[in-house]
């Protein structure tokens, strides 16, 4: 399912990324890319779906409730994880990778920064990396993604959080990312940019992040926003984790508002409607209105 969105057009030209067999409009349109988190110890669901065929029946259901990305992960990497081996993260994700390829056509997210995973994702069936380290963390996964040629989204991080002046500070950082992409020879067309909320970024600084996320497309890439049940809407709500859909959904349309291509969240059919609902007022032209007033008059 896709979304129609506010984004400002240019003409009629679109702007196009093919992920797996689907091609996605990421100049006018929005996409959910659905959370499967196939550990034990992720911060909203950890547990849930370790079992391969719990992971599929989820990924199944997220697709129905519009989902058009699955993005599937093996590490937990909230606040004070602890890192596990690849040989561990692997044996997690690509069973999983592969019985959502094998019952579904959807594309597949892996969501890793370690070149071993990633290689191993990739061969098992993903169609895409998510890199939460904006290949930074080995310059491997660079060079992986260019090689396989699949597109990928890079995210905002830094092993600090200090910064002299937050929003060039992150813009630079992800222009450093962009650098490290085209020097491995990542197609431009090949990249969507994530602002990192919640990683290496205070309570204002992730909110402030959200609320200029025009400024990331000026870079010239698309944008994909991930809030789902993030500590920024419990700071503000003062609720946990599995009471925060409402804090999502709202951080979901200000996105999309603001020109996010991708919605990365656990709570596919909330978010779906309510960014449809939101998108129908943004993209009204009011057209209608100005002909029935034209009618009005004539005569």
């Amino acid at each position: 399912m896709q979304l129609e969105t506010g984004k400002e057009k240019q003409g009629d030209k679109k702007v196009t990324m093919k992920i797996g067999s689907r091609v996605f409009d990421t100049e006018h349109h929005s996409y959910i890319m659905g959370i499967l988190n196939v550990t034990p110890d992720s911060f909203s669901d950890g547990g849930k779906w370790s079992d391969v065929d719990r992971a599929v029946r989820h990924a199944q259901d997220m697709a129905a409730e519009g989902a058009s990305i699955i993005d599937v992960g093996g590490e937990s990497t909230r606040p004070g994880h602890s890192q596990i081996s690849d040989e561990e993260e692997i044996a997690r994700v690509v069973p999983c990778i592969e019985a959502i390829k094998r019952c579904m056509d959807i594309p597949v997210s892996i969501d890793s920064y370690k070149p071993g995973v990633i290689e191993a994702a990739l061969k098992a069936g993903a169609d895409m990396v998510n890199d939460i380290w904006g290949l930074k963390y080995d310059p491997e996964c660079a060079r992986l993604i260019a090689r396989y040629d699949v597109p990928c989204c890079l995210m905002h991080n830094r092993r600090d959080g200090v910064y002299r002046d937050f929003l060039p500070d992150m813009l630079e950082d992800l222009r450093q990312t962009l650098a490290i992409a085209a020097s491995a020879g990542i197609r431009k067309e090949q990249i969507i940019l994530d602002p990192g909320i919640g990683f290496a970024k205070n309570q204002e600084q992730n909110l402030t992040a959200i609320r200029e996320l025009r400024r990331l497309r000026e870079l010239g890439f698309p944008v994909l926003l991930a809030v789902s049940r993030k500590s920024v809407i419990g700071n503000v709500l003062q609720l946990p984790a599995e009471q925060r859909v409402e804090g999502t959904v709202a951080l979901s349309v200000i996105g999309v508002e603001r020109g996010a291509s991708f919605l990365r969240v656990h709570d596919v059919k909330e978010n779906y409607r309510a960014i449809k609902m939101a998108e129908a007022v943004i993209s009204c032209t009011g057209k209608e209105e100005e002909k029935e007033h034209e009618t009005s008059f004539s005569g």
